[in-house]
């Protein structure tokens, strides 16, 4: 399990929102998604996301960051640099050149498939999976299911932002998985 917990305040909180936008009807009308890009724009905003993932994950002993298609990759590489550990890739059908495990989850609009190179993990390795944003919560119980199909165990599912009213978290629970999050989209500051 993974170490400290809670959300991100004062600050810190202040910086990172204040690089968060909202673009509604994207990426279909009726959904308004939360663009992370000027966390990833901003080097102080950048580097206090790294950091707090990085203190809430202290004293775990991980083999791999594995980082989720594509807005979860800077975070997890990022993550993955700066803890001195590896970093691999769930990328969207048909991106991997060799022989891969696939999984099929719903979006919250739409299906989608993630894939994984089967010789990506070695058997029991402990990884942490990274992405943005936690809404359903059907890409990162995908996630943790696809990379357990490697025998390779998942501490968590780490998220800059959840949006707790969508559920996300039961659902990475109900896959045996526990969510570090830095930020509540509820509850901007």
């Amino acid at each position: 399990m993974a170490a400290a917990q809670g959300y991100v305040s004062g600050e810190s909180a202040s910086l990172l929102w204040s690089r968060i936008s909202s673009v509604e009807n994207w990426p279909t009308p009726g959904v308004s998604f939360i663009d992370l890009s000027g966390v990833l724009e901003h080097g102080p905003a950048f580097s206090l996301t790294i950091d707090s993932l990085a203190e809430r994950i202290d004293g775990q002993s991980l083999d791999a960051i594995v980082g989720i298609e594509a807005r979860g990759f800077p975070y997890a590489a990022a993550l993955a640099y700066r803890l001195g550990i590896g970093f691999v890739t769930l990328r969207k059908a048909g991106k991997l050149p060799r022989a891969v495990h696939a999984q099929e989850y719903a979006l919250e609009y739409g299906l989608a498939t993630l894939e994984l190179h089967q010789d990506s993990l070695d058997q029991h390795r402990r990884v942490l999976i990274v992405d943005d944003v936690l809404a359903t919560g059907g890409t990162a119980a995908a996630a943790v299911d696809l990379v357990r199909r490697t025998d390779t165990d998942v501490d968590a599912v780490a998220v800059v932002m959840e949006i707790p009213f969508l559920q996300g978290r039961a659902v990475v629970a109900a896959a045996g998985a526990e969510v570090i999050a830095l930020l509540d989209a509820s509850a901007p500051s």
